[in-house]
């Protein structure tokens, strides 16, 4: 598939509107019309919002036309992951169990977006409940990669980075609980953050595990990137784990003390995509940032802590799903309730989802919870001391985002294989911190990407130092 060049800026493209260089109602109208040819293939939308679109358009012209101050966002299109509620669209999460489920309002970073008059195009595919690498494991078909239709575009949030990779939106939300916002950032060589958890509201997200789940910014540039960042960052009263802090001042490259974690660079790592990360760390250096090295021996237990927990919270998060509260219901009127939500369930909910299901009820099963469930919240905490150690020393710590090219599509994997592919970026979600994956280039013909992480809320030296590379760099 034939991408195209990058699009003009945010800032420049909402200037032309204002000064009506450019009408965007024609502007929408021509990429909503180029959108079922660019789509076909990659499947990147469960839903388009085509008159709504248009509706928001017409009404930006006419603010235009008035000389109405136009918001930060005006006339940009943006796409939106499935598990993120858009008034008056679908939200499935990627499940036949949510299946004709229409929220009857917004979350917090869609009203958000919508107050600076960013257009909504539509609802993204998804992994099912944000379960997965690959976007294949959704009830409506799997995504492909923009750059390689033979491809995944990386999951969870596969639909959204691959509709800002193929150029039918500037812009995406997703969602990041183990790294699906980078790893399809990652696969589809694009910008992806995940920020500090509390930093952005989840008010009006469907969850999958409460104390990891983090919504962030999916871009083409790293100016938007930020941009968009900017619009919905902020605290909301209506999400408890929403925090009040302010963002820490952003450090400039040069004299960033950067830090290659060994431990991203461990057994497994594709040639390619290390040779690609390591390059990227000495054009950092180049550009005046102080490159050493470190470890942080906690890191071994990451991934199989994040799973543990994760699972823990996804059975707890899941069990609304009864065929009574929420969701679909094959047994409508049974006087038989254990049957009806057997039935629901096993028919309703896909394999990964089920697997994860039955893993987290057995790690908090009575006699497993202290063995496993415990364990795992210690390790967690083992691992947020020792990146507090760290960032007493580093300003910002680096690895690959993936420590693979994107797999083919179809490409059959034991569920172990999948979980391995999040080793790089589970710790920045078990952490809290914030963490952007940057694209770097290609191996193979392959995207690949390096991942920044920064102390909590400092997103700005991330930016800065993505802006900074960007610019040094095709």
């Amino acid at each position: 598939m034939r991408l195209g060049t990058l699009a003009p800026s945010i800032a420049e493209m909402v200037r032309r509107i204002a000064s009506q260089e450019v009408n965007c109602e024609e502007h929408v109208a021509s990429k909503m019309e180029r959108m079922p040819r660019m789509d076909r293939d990659v499947h990147a939308f469960l839903f388009v919002a085509k008159e709504e679109a248009l509706a928001k358009a017409r009404e930006i012209d006419e603010k235009a036309r008035k000389g109405v101050k136009l918001g930060r966002l005006a006339g940009v299109s943006i796409a939106v992951k499935d598990s993120i509620n858009v008034k008056s669209m679908p939200s499935t999460c990627g499940s036949k169990i949510l299946e004709g489920f229409v929220p009857p309002y917004d979350a917090t970073v869609v009203e958000r977006v919508r107050a600076e008059d960013c257009i909504v195009f539509g609802k993204t595919n998804m992994d099912e409940f944000g379960m997965g690498n690959t976007t294949q494991a959704s009830a409506y078909g799997p995504t492909r990669n923009p750059w390689d239709l033979e491809r995944v575009p990386g999951g969870s949030s596969g639909g959204s980075a691959a509709a800002v990779a193929g150029s039918m939106t500037t812009l995406a939300l997703g969602e990041d609980t183990g790294g699906s916002i980078r790893c399809p950032a990652s696969f589809c060589s694009v910008f992806g953050l995940k920020p500090t958890y509390g930093a952005v509201s989840r008010y009006g997200v469907i969850p999958y595990a409460n104390s990891f789940d983090q919504v962030g910014p999916i871009a083409r540039r790293a100016e938007d990137l930020e941009l968009l960042f900017d619009v919905i960052a902020g605290h909301d009263p209506r999400d408890m784990t929403s925090a009040k802090e302010e963002r820490r001042k952003p450090k400039p490259l040069k004299g960033l003390k950067v830090a290659k974690v060994s431990e991203f660079f461990g057994s497994g790592i594709d040639a390619g995509v290390q040779r690609l990360v390591l390059d990227a760390a000495g054009k950092l250096a180049e550009m005046g940032a102080k490159v050493e090295e470190t470890g942080i021996e906690a890191l071994s237990s990451a991934l199989a802590a994040y799973y543990i927990v994760a699972m823990a919270e996804a059975s707890s998060n899941l069990s609304r799903y009864d065929g009574v509260r929420y969701g679909a219901s094959l047994e409508k009127g049974s006087a038989d309730w254990n049957a009806a939500f057997a039935k629901t369930r096993t028919a309703c909910f896909g394999e990964e989802v089920k697997r994860r299901i039955l893993l987290g009820t057995f790690v908090l099963s009575a006699g497993y919870y202290e063995a496993y469930y415990l364990k795992a919240q210690s390790a967690r905490t083992l691992l947020r001391r020792g990146f507090e150690r760290a960032f007493k020393k580093y300003d910002v710590l680096l690895g690959p985002t993936m420590p693979v090219l994107p797999p083919k599509v179809g490409e059959k994997v034991s569920p172990l294989e999948d979980y391995l592919i999040d080793v790089n970026t589970v710790p920045a979600n078990l952490t809290g911190v914030p963490s952007v994956s940057i694209p770097v280039g290609f191996a193979s013909g392959l995207p690949a990407g390096m991942q920044l992480m920064a102390p909590h809320f400092d997103e700005g030296t991330l930016f800065a130092a993505a802006r900074a590379y960007e610019e040094a760099t095709a």
